[in-house]
């Protein structure tokens, strides 16, 4: 009877054993998928940075070739070596444009509206550029001015500054890129316009003093 008991006993500490390591084996398991999902998640992070990247450097490409078309440069050479210039300028936008890299961005409704909103202001305003470019550039300034962090130099657009402020944090560095764009290319038009009329009244002062 007694040896009954002890046999009992011991099969009751080897199955508790027994349950104990399975457990500790689950633990191990379930720790070993955790580092793997932080490993994965690191890796996640690394390629939505580096997709970000390819997408700024593909809007810079197309800036800089659009920039380079319409530069003073290409208004003083000869026709055919503009036309062969351009010709190259476009093969490159064409092969620029293939590259589609899209990094997407999660949002709730609130996030998804107000992007809508800051969207349609900035594309009111690109419409009317060529119709009044001084007071579009200064309304692009006043949107500028909502998206950082330092004293802008000029007025804040509140309501802008409101709208942006409910934007995905990817959303906000995505429209602050574009109103610098937007506001670079004005520049350099404007600059290219100056050079332009500081030429004809040289040519014209140049013309007259041979009269």
């Amino acid at each position: 009877m007694s040896q009954a008991k002890i046999q009992a006993k011991t099969n009751e500490g080897s199955t508790r054993g027994s349950r104990f390591s399975r457990t500790m084996s689950m633990a191990d398991r379930s720790g070993r998928l955790l580092e793997s999902l932080d490993e994965l998640e690191l890796r996640v992070e690394a390629l939505r940075e580096t997709a970000a990247a390819m997408e700024q450097e593909r809007e810079s490409i197309l800036e800089t070739v659009q920039s380079l078309q319409n530069s003073q440069e290409m208004r003083s050479i000869s026709d055919g070596e503009r036309e062969e210039l351009n010709l190259t300028a476009k093969r490159l936008l064409g092969r620029t444009l293939c590259v589609e890299v899209s990094v997407g961005t999660i949002r709730n409704s609130q996030q998804d509206d107000a992007l809508h909103q800051a969207t349609s202001i900035i594309d009111d305003i690109v419409a009317k550029l060529l119709d009044d470019t001084g007071r579009s550039r200064h309304r692009l300034m006043a949107l500028h001015a909502a998206c950082v962090t330092e004293a802008p130099a000029v007025s804040i657009d509140q309501k802008f500054q409101a709208i942006v402020i409910s934007c995905a944090m990817e959303d906000q560095k995505k429209i602050k890129r574009r109103l610098e764009t937007l506001l670079r290319n004005i520049l350099n038009a404007e600059n290219t316009v100056k050079l332009m009329d500081r030429q004809k009244l040289a040519q014209a002062s140049s013309a007259n003093g041979c009269l």
